[in-house]
């Protein structure tokens, strides 16, 4: 493997000092209030909120776990990568009730529309799930990133970043957030497809790629009978989480909420989208590329989350080396930046604030700043259980743990915008037992080997995570209907403008004027897209 020369080291130094300069330019600004400093002032272009939930979303657990699903034979992993739909959908149908409501985050629109303990759930909730999902994801994969490229210990390297990211989310918050994360999109973008290209080159092109694997390997949909991705429960379980991610989670959300108007935010929404096309062709491709190349004798790596940075560092020469390692070190920066922020909100308004709610709003803006620290350590305790659970695929893992968390959540949300039915205590006693759902699994699974094969407890944890995510869902939904239909309807102010039903006409009308026919061509487009990529990956 080719190490970074010189002329990488400068591409790299540029592009920290460009960063460096954008985040103390921000923080210069000075934060005046809590508005401010967690949502930039609701004062956001559409093209900075597309971006930034693009960048939120493709961090190094993407770079790094996508490209190993291409080169792991886990081809059916892209359809989460095909939500540039959901994207749509948050923009469309989910942001308008959360514009329209006022909001910070999404435990507090379910305050709105349930009640307080409802809050308190998915606050509480929401912080333990990105230490599981996102902050230790994170970490792990620019660990292996990084002393891929640097040939340095992989816990040093990962540290080294996650301090550098620190540095300007706590100062700057999210307007240093989502600055340099606009910038990081394009490094990325840039720096991956120059990758993309080059490698295609080496291998002959696409035609090369298909000659190499069989077509078996490039199809996405795997027979119902399938051990692994049974495509059913795919369809369903990827819908569900992608749900969760895209339309009701504040790490994503949040990023709309920035926008000046709802027209900057849904035009925001649309062009996430549009960018959310790309990781297949910047990301996954490569993965199959690096595995060609293997098979050549052309290239070497002992996992398939080592094929994204093997295939960089002897594909490229010196100079675009270092554009694209910056790529992946912005990755790592933005999705760690992102969530660093998001969790600093959802503690310091969801949960400080309720408890003290006195207390200024620079006192505020010191405590969130700490939840800040606090959640990276927790991150980084949490890394070595996912190198057990891992097993060399991260983006599965990522998909796998997603998979119970979602299903109650998704189910909430869906059911209380479009149900008007639904009452606290069928929310409530959702979110509780799919919690108790959830860590049971999760713990079945983590211990497996010591279980006994054939037993109940070993069927339930041994259980295809897809095929249980698509039960758990329905479990959610049947629960959260029947408690509902047999307790108390809830109160009007409960619903008032909070469900489809419920909202009043002049709403409807603003909502209406808030986009044209553009907005509608260009979802339109990205749809079409979307379904043509899952007919072109279907193994003929």
């Amino acid at each position: 493997m080719q190490s970074l020369e010189t002329l990488d080291w400068v591409v790299i130094a540029l592009y920290f000092l460009l960063l460096l300069g954008i985040a103390w330019w921000v923080i210069r600004q000075k934060t005046k209030n809590t508005e401010d400093y967690f949502l930039a002032g609701r004062n956001i272009g559409w093209f900075v909120v597309g971006a930034s939930i693009f960048a939120s979303n493709i961090g190094s657990e993407h770079v790094v776990g996508l490209a190993g699903a291409g080169a792991g034979d886990r081809m059916p992993m892209l359809i989460y990568e095909l939500h540039a739909w959901l994207v749509l959908m948050l923009g469309w149908v989910f942001l308008p009730f959360y514009s329209r409501s006022g909001v910070f985050t999404m435990p507090e629109f379910l305050e709105k529309r349930f009640n307080s303990t409802a809050r308190w759930f998915l606050s509480i909730f929401s912080l333990a799930a990105y230490v599981l999902t996102k902050v230790s994801v994170t970490i792990y994969a620019g660990g292996i990133v990084i002393s891929t490229l640097l040939n340095i210990d992989f816990m040093v390297a990962a540290m080294a970043t996650v301090v550098l990211t620190g540095i300007y989310t706590v100062l700057g918050g999210m307007r240093a957030v989502v600055y340099t994360e606009a910038v990081q999109t394009v490094v990325l973008i840039i720096g991956a497809g120059l990758l993309t290209i080059m490698g295609l080159n080496a291998v002959g092109g696409w035609e090369g790629v298909r000659e190499a694997v069989t077509p078996e390997y490039l199809n996405m949909w795997r027979p119902p009978s399938d051990p692994d991705f049974p495509w059913p429960s795919l369809v369903i379980s990827s819908t569900v989480v992608g749900i969760w991610y895209w339309c009701t989670d504040q790490y994503i959300v949040q990023r709309a909420l920035t926008a000046r108007n709802i027209t900057e935010g849904r035009r925001g929404t649309i062009f996430g989208g549009l960018l959310k096309l790309l990781p297949v062709f910047l990301f996954l491709i490569p993965g199959i590329v690096a595995l060609v190349l293997k098979q050549q004798g052309k290239l070497s790596w002992d996992t398939p989350d080592q094929a994204f940075p093997s295939l960089l560092t002897n594909i490229l020469p010196a100079g675009l080396r270092g554009l694209v390692a910056a790529g992946l070190l912005a990755a790592l920066m933005s999705s760690l930046a992102s969530v660093f922020n998001s969790c600093s909100t959802l503690f310091t308004l969801d949960i400080y604030k309720k408890l003290s709610p006195d207390k200024s709003e620079a006192h505020l803006l010191r405590v969130g700043r700490i939840a800040t620290l606090v959640v990276v350590v927790l991150g980084v305790l949490w890394v070595p259980i996912i190198q057990m659970i891992a097993d060399g695929v991260l983006y599965e893992y990522l998909q796998s743990v997603q998979s119970y968390i979602a299903p109650p959540i998704t189910a909430i949300f869906l059911l209380g915008i479009f149900y008007s039915r639904i009452n606290s205590k069928g929310a409530l006693a959702t979110l509780f037992s799919g919690l108790v759902i959830a860590v049971i699994r999760l713990t079945l699974e983590i211990n497996i080997s010591n279980l006994t094969e054939g037993s109940l407890l070993h069927s339930f944890g041994a259980m295809n995570f897809l095929t249980f995510s698509a039960f758990f869902f329905l479990y959610c939904v049947i629960v959260a209907v029947v408690v509902s239909m047999f307790t108390e309807r809830p109160s009007d102010e409960q619903l008032a403008g909070l469900t489809f039903a419920t909202t009043s006409e002049e709403d409807r009308k603003a909502n209406r004027n808030s986009y044209n026919k553009w907005d509608i061509i260009i979802s339109v487009i990205i749809i079409i897209i979307v379904i043509g990529v899952m007919i072109t990956f279907n193994g003929s």
